[in-house]
């Protein structure tokens, strides 16, 4: 913001990451004047919104006399053609010599993608933001590994955790109820809403573990078919939500026809549904270790973007698998998520044999520590 005015900046990431506030610590220290507009309640009818906002803040430049101001529009997606409003009004700016700097936040990576390289090429910059990890929880909120690994990583919910049934609430209505209101279902047509809810808690559920589409139908009320789970599943990933990981292949077909392993981007969304409290689940062996699994997933998941590379699971037979797959531009990592309850595997070897991966790593006992993992960006390994 202190530079002269040369990009539109773009800052990206999952709802309650800290984007609004990392933005307003910024533009605090930069010391230069700022206007800040908010769309997420703008009815999508109000195509002319975005025009208004900076109509108004063209207006306070010429009234106060600022010879700069910082426009900031939160969740700019939200307002139907958004990228040729901002490209028409930048535009203008420039060609006008109005020294109009711009910073747009947005929760829907999809939509602010497709805007961004159909009509703003050449005009933005972007800034990725992930979900938090290990280190950053640990230094703002003191969190322990396992309450990372319980709790997962929203650091509006971290002063919450004293009381679970408080935590539980803030997570479902301020992460999952309103993004998938808010983000999903207002944006895509979806026949059947309830199903859509029981496909996410299902999947959240079982984070870390196998479960093919047609036992998720098996176990709903609302039953649809797998195509249908298939693109739910898709639309939930777009959103930061939950994902379903293919199984790593040479062949492309045998990824997509695989059964998918299925993985939260934060662990608080697998601790929601676990049926044990905090206390209790870290007693529970077998429990433990799979959200221990779970959360390893998760932080690689939440710097998959960033980082450009895609994640996998790998199984031939039971007791011979890897729990994650990394590839980047042809280069692959192999993960293997070793917890107390766990017993030994041979498939980290074995996938070694085959695929000659630029790295085999095991974390947890008798490998790298877990808190060490968690404090990295995966995208490093491929180094």
């Amino acid at each position: 913001m202190r530079e002269k005015r040369r990009f539109i900046q773009v800052i990206m990431g999952p709802r309650q990451v800290g984007k609004s506030t990392l933005m307003k610590q910024a533009v605090n220290e930069a010391g230069i004047p700022f206007v800040f507009y908010q769309a997420d309640a703008v009815p999508a009818t109000q195509v002319g919104w975005i025009g208004d906002c900076w109509n108004a803040a063209r207006a306070k430049m010429r009234v106060e006399g600022l010879v700069q101001l910082i426009l900031i529009i939160d969740e700019v997606q939200k307002i139907p053609g958004w990228s040729e409003i901002v490209k028409k009004e930048w535009d203008y700016d420039t060609f006008n010599d109005i020294n109009l700097k711009v910073i747009l936040l947005g929760s829907s990576r999809v939509m602010l993608d497709k805007g961004l390289s159909d009509s703003l090429e050449g005009r933005f910059e972007r800034i990725i933001l992930s979900h938090w990890s290990f280190a950053e929880m640990r230094d703002a909120f003191g969190f322990t590994l396992d309450q990372f690994m319980y709790y997962g990583a929203y650091p509006g919910a971290a002063e919450l955790i004293g009381d679970e049934d408080r935590w539980r609430d803030y997570i479902t209505g301020a992460i999952v109820d309103a993004t998938i209101n808010k983000d999903i279902l207002v944006n895509e047509k979806i026949a059947k809403p309830a199903l859509f809810r029981q496909a996410f808690e299902l999947s959240a559920a079982y984070s870390g573990k196998e479960l093919s589409l047609t036992k998720m139908i098996g176990q709903m009320q609302d039953a649809g078919n797998t195509t249908t789970i298939s693109g739910y599943l898709n639309l939930m990933s777009q959103a930061g939500l939950v994902c379903g990981l293919n199984k790593f292949a040479v062949d492309f077909a045998r990824k997509k026809n695989s059964v998918p392993k299925h993985q939260v981007y934060n662990n608080a969304l697998r601790s929601i549904y676990c049926e044990k409290p905090f206390a209790e689940a870290l007693m529970d062996r077998k429990l433990w270790g799979g959200l221990f699994e779970s959360a390893i997933g998760a932080h690689l998941m939440s710097y998959a973007y960033a980082g450009d590379y895609k994640v996998y699971y790998w199984r031939t037979i039971p007791g011979c698998e890897v729990d994650y797959v990394l590839e980047k531009k042809g280069r692959v990592v192999a993960i293997e998520v070793k917890s107390n309850n766990k017993t030994g595997n041979k498939g980290l070897s074995e996938f070694s044999s085959l695929y000659k991966p630029c790295l085999s790593l095991v974390v947890g006992d008798g490998g790298m520590k877990a808190e060490d993992f968690l404090s990295i960006k995966p995208s490093d390994l491929f180094r």
